[in-house]
């Protein structure tokens, strides 16, 4: 039976079977510690009976007024244990820590354009596309980024989900 717990400091030396693939955005160690410091109830993990991780989400909390939101940095699944519902679970816990814990009114993420996979598995759990940022994803494979949003109850008339109209720039995020 899967598990989900917090994210613990010695899961970083132990999560390589998540981290180490194609469709898993990584980042530098002191990005998780912050995480793990500032927003530990939305950093989890998904651990199979053997003890193994499965996968996690890592996950914030910013904006202000009605832009107060809940943020999805990664939410990646190994390989051997995708299509089991765990990035939906994953998700409802970060949405439900978002609405119950920070009384957010929406939650996001940034998802690669090309990456229609996610984008679907994203549309399936109610997020929208929001609008498009250029050129968000930069290096050798730079490419626009998807802002998706889905409304939680707070936001009772989903304002925050309504689409934009042109794309935007990085550097016109809020945050």
């Amino acid at each position: 039976m899967t598990s989900t717990r917090p994210f613990h400091m010695n899961d970083l030396f132990r999560f390589n079977n998540v981290n180490l693939d194609i469709l898993t955005e990584t980042f530098n160690m002191p990005f998780y510690l912050q995480y793990m410091s500032r927003w530990p109830e939305l950093f989890t993990v998904a651990e199979a009976p053997d003890n193994s991780i499965m996968g996690y989400m890592l996950g914030k909390s910013e904006g202000s007024g009605n832009l107060w939101h809940g943020h999805v940095s990664a939410v990646t699944v190994a390989p051997l244990y995708r299509r089991l519902g765990l990035a939906k679970t994953l998700m409802e816990d970060l949405e439900s820590t978002s609405s119950n814990v920070y009384n957010a009114y929406f939650v996001d993420l940034f998802v690669r354009s090309s990456n229609s996979l996610a984008i679907s598995m994203y549309e399936k759990f109610g997020y929208v596309r929001y609008r498009r940022v250029l050129g968000y994803y930069s290096g050798d494979d730079a490419e626009d980024a998807l802002d998706m949003r889905k409304a939680l109850p707070r936001d009772k008339h989903k304002e925050s989900m309504i689409p934009l109209d042109k794309p935007v720039l990085p550097e016109d995020l809020e945050w």
